[in-house]
C-alpha cells in the first residue's frame, strides 16, 4: 500500500478528517478530532504509527518484523507498521480499522452516534 492509497483509505472511514497539527511534514489522520493513524512524510520508508490494543500490539510486534512499538508514541497503545514490506494490504487495512475502531469506540456517546447518521 503506498502513501496515496493510504490516505483514500483513511479518508474514505466516516467523519475522518486529515491534518498537519504538529509540522508541515507529519501528516495526522483523526476520527471526531481524536487521532487514529500518523505518518512522517519526510521519512524514506513509508511507516504509519495506529493505534493498537495493548495485548494485540504485544502480539503483532512479535509476529511481525514490520511491526514495533510505536514511534514518539505511547508504546503500550501504539505501533509503528511499515507499510512497505512484506505486509499484504488486506492486513494493512485491517490494522487501520482496528485503530479507527478503538478511537470510535471510546468517543462519546453522541459522538458515536454523529458518525452512524453519516
Amino acid at each position: 500500500m503506498n502513501i496515496e492509497e493510504f490516505r483514500e483509505y483513511c479518508l474514505s472511514k466516516k467523519g475522518v478528517e486529515e491534518a498537519f497539527p504538529f509540522d508541515d511534514v507529519t501528516l495526522v489522520f483523526k476520527v471526531m478530532g481524536k487521532m487514529f493513524a500518523i505518518t512522517g512524510l519526510e521519512k524514506e520508508a513509508f511507516e504509519v504509527n495506529l493505534k493498537c490494543d495493548p495485548d494485540y500490539a504485544v502480539e503483532l510486534r512479535e509476529e511481525y518484523e514490520e511491526i514495533r512499538a510505536g514511534w514518539h508514541m505511547n508504546k503500550k497503545h501504539w505501533n509503528t507498521v511499515l507499510f512497505e514490506g512484506m505486509l499484504e494490504q488486506k492486513f494493512l487495512m485491517e490494522l487501520i480499522d482496528h485503530s479507527y475502531d478503538l478511537v470510535v469506540k471510546k468517543l462519546k456517546k453522541a459522538d458515536r452516534e454523529f458518525l452512524k447518521n453519516l
